[in-house]
């Protein structure tokens, strides 16, 4: 089973700016894209940003274009995701997943996810 640990949600003003991070065991980092998706209250989960193995290749929602950068740290088996000028809209859950390739996580073919980091925005 694959195990994924996120951290760095967190309450921030709209506009404000949060780095959230996920670790994996080495194995799951050197077999696996990686990704994030996100789930509000009242609302499905949805696709958030994906990166591929050697970090060259990234998905990202069109909604967060611009404003949110995924990263991998293979060295470290960690990925992070920089997001700024964060809205009170994306105010959600944010999950850490792993996946065969970063188009299948675009996709939502996530092989497996963390327990999720809740991220709130204020206005």
């Amino acid at each position: 089973q694959v195990h994924l640990v996120e951290s760095g949600g967190g309450l921030v003003q709209a506009g404000g700016s949060l780095r959230l991070s996920c670790v994996a065991s080495a194995r799951t980092f050197s077999s696996n894209a990686m990704g994030w998706a996100r789930h509000a209250p009242g609302k499905e989960r949805g696709f958030v940003a994906a990166i591929n193995w050697s970090g060259a290749g990234t998905y990202y929602a069109d909604s967060v274009k611009g404003r949110f950068t995924i990263s991998r740290d293979n060295a470290k088996n960690t990925m992070y995701l920089h997001m700024n000028n964060l809205k009170p809209e994306e105010t959600a859950v944010y999950y850490c997943a792993a996946g065969g390739s970063a188009y299948d996580l675009y996709k939502d073919k996530y092989d497996d996810w963390g327990q999720g980091t809740q991220v709130t925005v204020s206005s």
